[in-house]
Order: structure tokens, then C-alpha cells, then sequence
């Protein structure tokens, strides 16, 4: 799941003014915090396409990617595909 993001509110959330500060505000936050800011970012957007050859930047956090293109669109993909069941099989 591909959404695109409001850079202004993305900005906002971190404390930052360009792409490349975001990196630096989320080592200085709790990883729940993050996560929390970053699935509340996808649930309030819209799934697009985003063309992966015009990736300039990438940045990886947990299941969730943050790309800027080269038109300083920025994207958040969400990896789905990960097994987040933490169940366990019975011993009986």
C-alpha cells in the first residue's frame, strides 16, 4: 500500500523543515511513537502509484518506507506482506 503525503503535515509531525532532517527527529523518538505518527498518516491518505524508477531518497523505517521522487513528491509505503501473527502453536 503506496500512499502519497502532504509534506507540510509530514514536516509538522517531526519537527522538521526538508526530507533529509526526518531521519534525525525519528532516531531522537520512541520507535511507538513513529510507527504510531506513521500508520496514522496512512489512514487518513489515498493509495496512488508511485513509479519506483523516480525514487531520488528512501528511507526505511520498520514495515513503513518513506520515499521522495525527483518532483519532491513524498511517499509512505506500509509492507503488508510481513506475518505480524505472533500466536504461538499449542504444546497439547
Amino acid at each position: 500500500m503506496i500512499t502519497l503525503l502532504d509534506k507540510m503535515s509530514l514536516y509538522h509531525i517531526f519537527g522538521v523543515n526538508d526530507f533529509n532532517s526526518i531521519e534525525g527527529a525519528i532516531d531522537n523518538m520512541a520507535p511507538s511513537m513513529v510507527e504510531y505518527h506513521l500508520s496514522d498518516l496512512c489512514e487518513h491518505a489515498e493509495d496512488t502509484y508511485l513509479n519506483k524508477k523516480d525514487i531520488e531518497h528512501t528511507l526505511a523505517i520498520g514495515d513503513y518506507s518513506l520515499y521522495i521522487d525527483y518532483s519532491d513528491n513524498i511517499y509512505l509505503e506500509l509492507d503488508i506482506s510481513t506475518n505480524n501473527n505472533f500466536e504461538t502453536t499449542s504444546l497439547w
